[in-house]
Parts: C-alpha cells; structure tokens; sequence
C-alpha cells in the first residue's frame, strides 16, 4: 500500500493562503473539481472521486481520525466508468454520503498542498506528504511540520476526521 502523511485544516483567509502555497511550491496551480461518494466500509473508508463521465478513482485508505499529522495508507485503482462503478458500489455496499469540492492543487516537492473550497463546509487545506518505499512516517511528519510553519498554519485550525465527518455531524 501507498502511505503518506496528512494534515486537514479550517482555512480563514484562503487567499492569503493560496499566495503562501504558490511561493513554496514547484508546480501549481491545477484546479481540480471532485465528487466523493463514500461506501460503507468496515476497514477503512472507500470512496468513488469523480472527476468526469468517463474519469474517475476508486480510493481506500486507513488513517486516525485524529488532528494533526498522521500516518495514511491508501489504494487508487482508475476507473473510466465511474458512474456505473457508483451505481454498483451502491448496490452492494450503500452510499453513506457524498463531499463535492473545488481543489486547487500546488506541488512541492514530495508534498501535495490542496486548497479545497467544500460544499456545505468551506475553505480547508490538505497537506499529503507523499512517502517514499521504507521512508519513515517521522520524516514525513517533520515535512509536515515544516509546511504547517511556512503556511501558517495553527493547532487550533487542524481537524480531525474527514470532511465527510464534518458534513455529518453538521
């Protein structure tokens, strides 16, 4: 499985945040429209992200539902047809909700910084800290310190869970 190391935050000034992001990365802006829709999962959680008719992903991961840099282990399998792999993840496992975002993605180096705009929620910023094969989740918690500080990012903005959670319990 792919690991990396993730941060989710409660965004106040995203514009102030977005010239941050651009200053620090390699590569950027890409700007990404995706719908989640979340499966039941008795391991994890399982999402369909749908990004046209005809392109689409299927993700598992397994991470804490803590704030704060974690540990993530995930698996993306592409799909051309994600309507129709709705429609039978659906059947067979249930929807139990949906997050449709605007994702604006920078790349620096090994980290992707995603600047989201959710619907039904606001402005937050993931941090993925893309692990290498055998690199320690210590390393990548220290990328993601390091981040957080040149962002400006404060403990008290990190959120735990998903932003299916926070559209839940909303």
């Amino acid at each position: 499985m792919s690991r990396n190391i993730e941060i989710k935050a409660r965004v106040l000034h995203p514009e102030e945040l977005e010239a941050r992001a651009a200053a620090i990365a390699d590569q950027g802006p890409f700007f990404i429209t995706q719908d989640d829709t979340f499966f039941a999962c008795p391991n994890g959680r399982l999402k369909l992200r749908v990004f046209s008719a005809d392109e689409g992903q299927l993700i598992y991961y397994r991470r804490a539902d803590t704030a704060g840099p974690k540990e993530s282990y995930y698996l993306i399998t592409p799909t051309a047809a994600p309507d129709q792999l709705r429609a039978t993840l659906s059947e067979a496992c249930g929807q139990i909700g949906r997050v449709i975002k605007q994702r604006t993605l920078y790349l620096a180096g090994a980290t992707r910084i995603h600047l989201d705009r959710v619907e039904g929620l606001g402005d937050f910023m993931e941090l993925e800290v893309v692990l290498g094969e055998g690199q320690a989740a210590e390393q990548g918690m220290a990328v993601a310190h390091d981040l957080m500080g040149r962002l400006g990012i404060t403990a008290d903005q990190l959120v735990h869970g998903a932003y299916l959670d926070l559209l839940r319990s909303g």
